[in-house]
C-alpha cells in the first residue's frame, strides 16, 4: 500500500519513523512519501519536505511566516493528489494537519488517520469538529485521551505511549555503567549526576537554563550536566552557562538520565521520560509575566497540571514550578528536598511506578500500524 504522513516537527519524525518500521513490518509492499525529517528518510520513501522547513511556532513566527507555511501547505495537498496513497497519516502538529485533512477528505476523498492526538484536552477542544469531519480513525498515546474523547462521542483507540517503547528499547540494549558513559562523554565522574533538561527550544533554554544553572551553584556535591537539544548548537548553550563549566551532551539524553541522581526539567515529553527512568524531578517553566500567566492558564485551559506525569497520574506526582511559582527560591528548595528526604523521593517514585502501570506494555507503533494496515484492508 501506499502510505503519506506528514510530521512537523523533531518528536514527529521519530514517532513516525517508528511507525513506518512496524508498518514495513505488517505491509512488505509499503510505499512512504511524506513531511518529515532525517529518521523518516533512514527508513525509506521519499522524503518532500523537511520539518526544518515547517517548525514555526508562536504567534508572531507564524504571522511573520504565514507565506512559506501557506505554500507548504499547498505544495502538500498537490502533492498527495498526485501521489494518490491509500491513506494519509498525520503526527500531531494539529495547525498544518488538520488543515491538510480537511483537503483530503472533502477533496480527495482518501482515508484520514491521526497518530498522536493534537492536546485539544488542554485547550482548543472546538477542534474536535474537524476530527469528526475530516479524520477517520485517531490513535491516542495517553490513556486519559480515550476517556476525554468518549465523553465527546468520539471513539479513539489508545495503542500505547512511545516513549514507553524508546525507553523499554534503551534498556534492553544500553547496558553501561556511570564510569563508562561519564568516560565517553567527557563529564567529570566523582560526584552524582545532576541531569538538565531545558527544553528542545533557544527560547525554552533562554528562559529556563540560566536559572538552573544558578540552582546548581548551591549544590557543590552534584555535578549538573545538560542535555543537548537536536539542532541547538553547542555554542549556543555556552552563551547562558557564565564561568560555571557545565558539560552539555548531545544525543545522550536517555544514559544521562540512566546514571542521574534527579533532574529539573523543562515541562514536555522530557517530563515523562524522566520518570520512566524513575529519576525524581522539578518541573521548572519560565513564563514572562507569571502572575497573568497563571491567570491565564487557570481560566483558559482545562487541565490542572502541565506536566505529562501529573496529568496521567491524574494528581501531582512531581512539583510544577511554572508562571507565579517559578523562582530561583523555589526551585532550590524542591531540589533540595529531592536529594534530602528519602521519604519523599520515594513517593515520587512511587507515583511513577503508578504512571508506567497506567501506560502499558511496549508495542505502540506495532499496535497503531496492525490496526491502519487492518483498517484498510476491510
Amino acid at each position: 500500500m501506499k502510505y503519506y504522513l506528514i510530521a512537523g516537527e523533531a518528536s514527529g519524525d521519530l514517532h513516525a519513523s517508528n511507525l513506518m518500521k512496524s508498518l514495513q513490518a505488517v505491509d512488505p509492499e509499503a510505499d512512504f512519501r511524506f513531511y518529515g525529517g532525517d529518521l523518516m528518510q533512514a527508513v525509506g520513501g521519499t522524503l518532500v519536505k523537511h520539518y526544518r522547513e515547517m517548525a514555526f511556532m508562536g504567534f508572531i513566527p507564524v504571522l511573520l511566516n504565514l507565506r512559506t507555511i501557506l505554500r507548504n501547505m499547498r505544495l502538500c495537498q498537490e502533492d498527495i493528489q498526485r501521489y494518490q496513497p491509500d491513506v494519509v497519516i498525520l503526527i500531531d502538529y494539529p495547525g498544518f494537519n488538520l488543515k491538510i485533512a480537511e483537503y483530503v477528505k472533502t477533496r480527495l476523498h482518501i482515508p484520514v488517520y491521526y497518530y498522536i492526538s493534537p492536546k485539544i484536552w488542554a485547550w482548543k477542544q472546538y477542534r474536535i469538529n474537524s476530527f469528526r469531519k475530516y479524520v477517520d480513525r485517531m490513535f491516542c498515546i495517553l490513556p486519559f485521551e480515550k476517556e476525554f474523547f468518549r465523553k465527546l462521542n468520539y471513539p479513539v483507540d489508545y495503542v500505547g505511549n512511545p516513549s514507553v517503547d524508546s525507553v523499554s528499547h534503551f534498556k534492553k540494549n544500553n547496558l553501561t555503567s556511570r564510569q563508562e558513559f561519564c568516560h565517553t562523554t567527557g563529564v567529570p565522574d566523582h560526584k552524582p549526576l545532576i541531569a538538565l533538561l531545558a527544553g528542545s527550544r533557544k527560547q525554552e533554554i533562554k528562559d529556563n537554563l540560566p536559572s538552573m544553572v544558578e540552582v546548581l551553584e548551591s549544590f557543590p556535591d552534584y555535578q549538573p550536566v545538560i542535555a543537548g537539544a537536536p539542532g541547538i548548537s553547542p555554542d549556543y548553550y555556552s552563551l547562558y552557562l557564565k564561568d560555571t563549566h557545565i558539560p552539555v551532551v548531545f544525543n545522550q539524553t536517555y544514559p544521562l538520565l540512566a546514571h542521574s541522581t534527579a533532574a529539573l526539567v523543562t515541562s514536555g515529553t522530557a517530563t515523562l521520560e524522566t520518570s520512566l527512568f524513575r529519576v525524581p524531578q522539578v518541573v521548572c517553566y519560565y513564563t514572562p509575566v507569571g502572575q497573568i500567566t497563571g491567570f491565564i492558564f487557570r481560566i483558559f485551559f482545562h487541565v490542572p497540571y502541565i506536566s505529562l506525569v501529573n496529568l496521567i497520574g491524574g494528581r501531582e506526582i512531581v512539583k510544577e514550578l511554572f508562571a507565579n511559582h517559578f523562582s530561583i527560591g523555589n526551585i532550590r528548595s524542591e531540589l533540595s528536598s529531592i536529594l534530602t528526604d528519602t521519604a519523599y523521593r520515594n513517593k515520587m517514585v512511587a507515583g511513577y511506578d503508578e504512571v508506567i502501570r497506567s501506560l502499558g506494555e511496549p508495542g505502540a507503533s506495532d499496535r497503531t500500524a496492525s490496526l491502519i494496515y487492518s483498517s484498510l484492508q476491510s
